[in-house]
C-alpha cells in the first residue's frame, strides 16, 4: 500500500451552481450500530447491508486520495457506528500517513471507546464527535435500547483527561429529553466542551418524528437562557460547521443550536456524504444518490471516471430547504440515518 504524503492541491475543484465550494467530505463505514435508536431503528423491516456490498478500507482510501486531490480539506467519519467495523483505527492511522495535513474526524456513540482514546491520539484525531441524548440511564436505556450509558460517560472521561476535543451531539426530543436541558447545560459549564442540541429530523420511513416530540433551535436557546447567561463569541468563534455556538458566562464549555428544520443553512454547507455502500449523496434531505462503488470495482474504469461524476454531482447539489418545503407525509428522506452516514 502507497503510504507515500500526498500534497493538498491548490483549491478545491467541486462547486455547484449556487456559488458553494465543496471541502468537507463524511465518509460511513458501515450501516451497522450496536444501540437501536428510537429515531433510527425500526425493528419490522431494518435490513443491513451484506459485506460484499459495503466499501473496502483500500476503496475507502482510493477515495479520499481523490477527494484531497479535489480539494477536501476536512474528512469525517461515521456510520453506523465506526467502531462496529473491525480495522477502523488501522483505517484512520493509513488516511493519516497518506495526507498529513488532513482534518480527518469521528463521530461516533461512544459505546465501544472506552480503551482506544490513546490510540486515537497517537494515530493524530484530536476531535471526536460523540451522540448522546441523555444523561440519565433509565432514559437511555429507552432511547437505545441498550444499558450503556455507563460505558459512554466512561469513554468521555477518558477522552477529557486526555485533552481530545469533544463535541457533544443531543437530538433534541420533546417530552423525552427537554427537562434534561439544565444537566446539558451544567455539562458544558464543567468541562471545556461544545454540547450541541440537533433538531429532530424525520428520516426514513417509520420513523418516530411528530410535531408534538419537535423542539424547534430556537425554543431550545430560549429555553437555556433561563438556566444560564449565554454570551456572544467573537466572529471566528460563532460558527462551528452548521451550529450556531454560545459561550457559558463562568463556564468553560459552550453551547450550540443546529436547526435544520426550522432554519436551514443551506447556503453555507460545504459538504458531500458517501455512504457505506459506496454511493454518493450531494444534499442530506435529497435521495438522488450516484453509484461509486460499481466505477469503483470495474476493470475498465478508473478513478478519472469517478472524479467525473464528483465534478458533475457537485454541480447539481441542491438546496436543501426547497427540498424540505416539499416534505411528504413527515419524511424528509427514505432512509435512515445509519444507512445515510449520521
Amino acid at each position: 500500500m502507497n503510504q507515500t504524503a500526498i500534497p493538498f492541491p491548490a483549491a478545491a475543484s467541486i462547486g455547484d451552481s449556487h456559488g458553494r465550494c465543496v471541502n468537507y467530505l463524511r465518509i460511513s463505514v458501515t450501516d451497522r450500530c450496536n444501540l437501536r435508536c428510537m429515531y433510527c431503528w425500526n425493528s419490522e423491516g431494518m435490513q443491513f447491508l451484506q459485506h460484499a456490498d459495503i466499501l473496502t478500507y483500500e476503496e475507502i482510501l482510493r477515495l479520499v486520495d481523490l477527494a484531497v486531490d479535489m480539494g477536501i480539506r476536512k474528512i469525517r467519519l461515521t456510520g453506523g457506528e465506526p467502531f462496529a467495523r473491525k480495522g477502523l483505527l488501522h483505517l484512520l492511522e493509513q488516511m493519516l500517513l497518506r495526507h498529513p495535513g488532513l482534518d480527518l474526524r469521528l463521530t461516533t456513540n461512544a459505546t465501544l471507546l472506552s480503551g482506544k482514546v490513546q490510540a486515537l491520539k497517537d494515530i493524530g484525531i484530536s476531535w471526536l464527535n460523540i451522540s448522546l441524548d441523555t444523561f440519565n440511564r433509565q432514559k437511555f436505556q429507552h432511547i437505545t435500547g441498550r444499558d450503556m450509558l455507563r460505558n459512554v460517560t466512561g469513554a468521555i472521561d477518558e477522552a477529557l483527561d486526555l485533552g481530545m476535543k469533544i463535541k457533544l451531539n443531543a437530538v433534541a426530543l420533546k417530552g423525552i429529553n427537554d427537562d434534561e436541558l439544565p444537566v446539558f447545560i451544567n455539562f458544558a459549564r464543567r468541562n471545556p466542551v461544545d454540547v450541541r442540541f440537533i433538531e429532530f429530523m424525520p428520516m426514513g420511513h417509520c420513523n418516530r418524528w411528530t410535531q408534538d416530540n419537535f423542539w424547534a433551535a430556537e425554543d431550545i436557546l430560549a429555553a437555556a437562557r433561563s438556566h444560564a447567561v449565554l454570551t456572544t463569541l467573537g466572529p471566528g468563534e460563532r460558527k462551528s460547521g452548521p451550529a450556531r455556538l454560545y459561550g457559558i458566562e463562568g463556564g468553560m464549555g459552550r453551547l450550540g443550536f443546529i436547526s435544520p428544520m426550522s432554519n436551514h443553512f443551506c447556503n453555507s454547507c460545504n459538504r458531500l456524504r458517501i455512504t457505506s455502500d459506496g454511493k454518493l449523496r450531494t444534499c442530506l434531505f435529497s435521495d438522488k444518490e450516484y453509484g461509486l462503488r460499481q466505477i469503483l470495482r470495474h476493470p475498465g474504469l478508473s478513478m478519472q471516471h469517478v472524479r467525473r461524476v464528483l465534478e458533475n454531482a457537485g454541480k447539481r447539489k441542491p438546496l436543501g430547504y426547497k427540498l424540505l418545503q416539499e416534505m411528504r407525509e413527515h419524511t424528509i428522506a427514505d432512509k435512515r440515518m445509519n444507512a445515510i452516514g449520521g
